[in-house]
């Protein structure tokens, strides 16, 4: 399926309208020879399989390793897990040295085992046996475990030969389970690493309950350990997301509607990647204390300098006392600051930093983090209160209606304009991650520009949206298809997947 799904439904409950859903709304279009792709810099394929589907899945491909290579299935999942479920690239190296394969995915040993193995290492206790147990030797074995003299029957080994007898075993993976261990379940031997394959752990383990919990772990790594698997970040959803491809795109939850980045598992977070944004969010705990002052919702007017709130997700504010219109980042005259945004969203390095003292980098370092820290929080804090305002413009679409003031669909196009604005506000949040750790360039001036353009017309649609019963439908819907051409453009140039 894609992730643009058509949901048109003409009523409206207070689950339905959510900022997650404008990703979801496609068009009506059918253009077979057109590329999606290559229009909407976000498109991406995927589906949402329940645990029974993911199961069938995975068994296709042991299945068809198993009959390829004539091994156990058993012994197939090793082998898939340890290699990313590689079918073909298994078969290839398998039919180039089959031994070399399984000793590098830690299914045989790289040395063939001795018939001592198991026992030599505990040669010395021989003495604490009796003379009659000697007399056994044939039908009774002592566990280098338990120290127990036990029947030859009872004792398992895997590929490397140490020999333990069942009750050990069993003891052993028991643990192992209780402690969240499963594929990585290996020889009891000291120094062996050898894995228990998934038959042999099942054969000795009596327990229903560690049973199934068994398999459960081991389904959750097999599916970690798929390129073409995750797992939904959801609260207690069991759906497992499948995409042919590994990238740091878009993915929503059918069942739960949780959104996040295929690749990493993380929050969306186009246009910064995934091991950007980790290290900015990183940051961003380390230095919350510091960044902890900026968290105040209030500031003095520039003009009257009486206390104003921010009540709105608007930067563009106007101060009630005295009416003046500033820009709630910079402090700037709004009138002048259509020419001035790109000033007001970039930051300034100093040219001379690395000649400075040791303080003053520091201090320089932590200015330029403030300055996009600031702005991440600040849009963050905007998304939250443009939610109110979607609230707001749905109660008062009810009235509407209920007043015979037009239908739903007449009114849709503001609910559309709210939830576009939300779709671009959370583009531009995250891409100040991207600016503060890009390297002064061209490229940066160029990222730094259309990241400007896009805030200032984010901006003017959320001042329209916050007064939308006033502004004019085609001002509206005109702007709105200004700022996401904004965002798409800048998605284009800097989205890397």
């Amino acid at each position: 399926m894609s992730s643009e799904e058509c949901d048109s439904d003409m009523e409206y409950s207070d689950d339905d309208c959510c900022y997650a859903d404008y990703y979801n709304t496609g068009d009506d279009c059918d253009i077979d020879h057109i590329d999606p792709s290559k229009i909407d810099p976000e498109f991406f394929i995927f589906e949402c399989l329940s645990v029974e589907e993911v199961e069938r899945l995975l068994n296709e491909n042991v299945e068809l390793l198993s009959s390829s290579l004539q091994i156990t299935p058993s012994l197939a999942k090793v082998l898939l897990h340890n290699h990313g479920w590689a079918v073909q690239d298994l078969i290839s190296k398998y039919r180039s040295d089959a031994s070399l394969l399984l000793v590098q995915s830690r299914i045989k040993p790289p040395h063939p085992p001795s018939k001592t193995d198991g026992s030599s290492s505990h040669s010395s206790q021989s003495s604490l046996s009796s003379k009659d147990s000697l007399e056994d030797d044939e039908n009774q074995k002592l566990c280098p475990v338990c120290v127990m003299l036990c029947s030859v029957d009872v004792f398992s080994s895997l590929a490397c030969g140490h020999k333990f007898c069942k009750d050990c075993w069993t003891m052993h993976f028991e643990v192992q389970i209780i402690q969240g261990i499963s594929t990585g379940m290996s020889c009891m031997a000291q120094q062996c690493n050898i894995l228990a394959p998934e038959d042999f752990v099942l054969t000795l383990l009596n327990k229903p309950a560690l049973r199934d919990k068994y398999q459960q772990f081991v389904f959750h790594d097999y599916v970690k350990s798929h390129p073409q698997l995750r797992f939904c970040p959801g609260p207690n959803c069991q759906v497992v997301i499948h995409a042919k491809e590994l990238k740091a795109k878009r993915a929503v939850c059918t069942n739960c509607k949780t959104s996040f980045c295929f690749k990493c598992g993380m929050d969306y977070h186009a246009p910064t990647d995934c091991s950007t944004i980790k290290k900015w969010l990183t940051k961003c705990a380390d230095d919350s204390e510091t960044a902890n002052y900026i968290s105040a919702h209030t500031k003095d007017c520039p003009r009257c300098h009486i206390c104003i709130e921010k009540n709105g997700g608007c930067n563009h504010m106007q101060c009630y006392s005295c009416k003046h219109e500033f820009c709630w980042m910079c402090l700037g005259d709004w009138k002048a600051h259509g020419s001035e945004y790109y000033e007001c969203s970039r930051y300034k390095e100093n040219p001379n930093i690395a000649h400075e003292s040791v303080h003053a980098q520091a201090r320089e370092a932590l200015k330029k983090y403030l300055h996009y820290y600031e702005r991440w929080e600040n849009h963050s804090k905007s998304l939250k209160l443009e939610e109110q305002t979607l609230l707001t413009i749905k109660t008062r679409i009810n009235q509407k209606v209920m007043n015979a003031s037009g239908t739903w669909i007449d009114w849709q196009y503001l609910l559309d304009a709210a939830m576009l604005l939300a779709k671009c506000r959370y583009s531009l949040q995250y891409t100040y991650p991207y600016a503060y750790y890009m390297e002064p360039s061209s490229r940066k001036e160029l990222f730094e520009y259309q990241q400007a353009q896009l805030e200032a017309e984010i901006e003017n649609l959320s001042w329209k949206v916050e007064r939308a019963e006033t502004t004019d439908r085609g001002d509206l819907e005109n702007q709105m298809d200004i700022a996401e051409k904004r965002r798409t453009t800048l998605l284009k140039d800097f989205l890397e997947v």
